[in-house]
C-alpha cells in the first residue's frame, strides 16, 4: 500500500488566509496539496492564552498556539513553539520566511527534511531597528546552513542565495496569483469610485514603498482621475504620515487598510492603473496580482519589480520620472488596451497558481 505523503507548513499567521502573502500562499498550497492526497498540518497563531488546540479546514489539520505576546516577540514565541511541536513527528517540515531560521536546528539533530522558502532580503529594510536587522541577518545565515533546501522566489534572490550555499541547494519558484477576469463594480459606490476612473497603490505606508513620491508626483497636477492608497496609515510613522498627507491633493483618497477581498478583486479589476513603489524585496504578492487583474502597472525601476512585471510596463526611480510617466500614461490612454492583454499573458505563462504550485509538489516530492 502507498505511504500517504505528509507535510508540516509553519512561519505564517495561519489559514484561512487573512493577512499577507505567506498566509495566501500558505492556503493555496495546503489546498493543493490536499486535492493531490497530500496530508497537510499548518499552524496557526491566536491571540490570547489558552491551551493548543486542533480542528480541521478543507480536510487540513489546523494546530492552533494562542500567544499572549504581541509584536515580534509573540512571532518568535510562537515559531518556537510551533517548531519543537512539528519536531515530534517524522513529518516533512516547509518553513514559510527565515525570520528564526535558528530553531530549525532541532530538526537538524532530529533528522527531519527541512525546506525553507527564504522570502526576500528582510535584513536590508530600513524599516527594522539594527538588532532587529542583525537578528534576520544572522537568521538568513542560519536559513542556509540548517535548510535541507532553499527556496528563492525570485532570479535575483536566487543569485544572493547562491552566495551563501551551493547553487544546488537552491530552487527559484515565483509566487502567484489568480486570474481575475470579472468583478463586482457596485462595490465601488462605498468608496465614490468609477470603473476606469482611478489609479491604485496597495502597499504599507513606508518610505521603501515610495507612497511619499508617488503622492507628490501624482498630486503636481490636476489629474482628472482619482488616486486611492490602500494602506494603515495609523499604524505609519507619524512624522512619514504627515509628509504624505500633506503632499497629496484633493483628487488622492486614503481609505485606510481593506482586507475584504471581494473589494480589493474589483478596485484591481476596475482601476485605469496599478502603481508599485516597493524598492526592496523578491517576487511581490501585489506586483503579481496586479498581473492577474490585467492592470497596467506603472513600478519603481529595480531589478526585482522589472523582472516580474516584464519589459511592457512603466517604470519611474524618482518623484520626477514618476510625474513625467504619469503624464505620459494619462495622454496616451489608447496603449493600456494592448498593455492589459500583455499583462493576462505573462501572468498565465509564469504567474499561474496552479503552475506554481505544481512546481512546489515536485520539489517536496523530491526531498520529503
Amino acid at each position: 500500500m502507498k505511504t500517504r505523503k505528509s507535510i508540516r507548513i509553519l512561519g505564517t499567521r495561519g489559514i484561512p488566509a487573512q493577512h499577507g502573502g505567506f498566509e495566501t500562499f500558505a492556503e493555496h498550497l495546503a489546498l493543493y496539496l490536499t486535492r493531490k492526497g497530500w496530508s497537510v498540518t499548518v499552524y496557526c497563531q491566536e491571540k490570547g492564552n489558552g491551551p493548543v488546540y486542533e480542528d480541521k479546514w478543507q480536510d487540513i489539520k489546523l494546530v492552533h498556539f494562542p500567544i499572549s505576546y504581541k509584536g515580534a516577540f509573540g512571532t518568535i514565541s510562537f515559531d518556537w513553539k510551533t517548531t519543537r511541536h512539528a519536531a515530534r513527528h517524522r513529518d516533512g517540515i516547509l518553513t514559510l520566511g527565515y525570520n528564526t531560521a535558528i530553531f530549525g536546528i532541532i530538526y537538524r539533530v532530529l533528522g527531519l527534511k527541512n525546506i525553507i522558502n527564504m522570502d526576500g532580503l528582510e535584513w536590508q529594510r530600513k524599516k527594522w531597528s539594527y538588532p532587529a536587522r542583525l537578528w534576520l541577518y544572522l537568521n538568513e545565515r542560519a536559513g542556509c546552513w540548517i535548510g535541507d533546501h532553499l527556496i528563492a522566489d525570485h532570479p535575483e534572490i536566487q543569485k544572493h542565495l547562491a552566495t551563501r550555499v551551493h547553487p544546488d541547494k537552491i530552487t527559484m519558484i515565483p509566487y502567484g496569483a489568480p486570474s481575475v477576469n470579472s468583478a463586482s463594480h457596485e462595490l465601488l459606490a462605498t468608496l465614490k469610485l468609477h470603473p476606469q476612473q482611478y489609479a491604485i497603490v496597495i502597499a504599507r505606508p513606508e518610505p521603501e514603498n515610495s507612497i511619499l513620491e508617488i503622492v507628490t508626483a501624482f498630486s503636481k497636477r490636476s489629474r482628472g482621475i482619482k488616486l486611492v492608497v490602500l494602506g494603515n496609515f495609523n499604524k505609519a510613522n507619524p512624522k512619514y504620515r504627515s509628509k504624505v498627507f500633506a503632499a497629496a491633493s484633493s483628487e488622492v483618497q486614503f481609505p485606510g487598510a481593506i482586507y475584504d477581498q471581494r473589494m480589493v478583486k474589483a478596485l484591481r479589476f476596475y482601476a485605469y492603473l496599478y502603481i508599485h513603489g516597493h524598492q526592496v524585496g523578491g517576487t511581490n504578492p501585489s506586483l503579481v496580482e496586479a498581473l492577474g487583474a490585467g492592470m497596467p502597472i506603472l513600478a519603481h525601476d529595480n531589478r526585482y519589480n522589472r523582472w516580474v512585471a516584464g519589459k511592457n510596463n512603466y517604470y519611474f526611480s524618482d518623484t520626477h520620472e514618476c510625474a513625467q510617466s504619469l503624464d505620459f500614461i494619462l495622454e496616451n490612454k489608447g496603449l493600456l488596451q494592448t498593455l492589459r492583454q500583455k499583462n493576462r499573458m505573462r501572468h498565465l505563462t509564469c504567474f499561474n497558481w496552479e503552475s506554481i504550485l505544481a512546481q512546489y509538489e515536485q520539489l517536496l516530492c523530491e526531498h520529503f
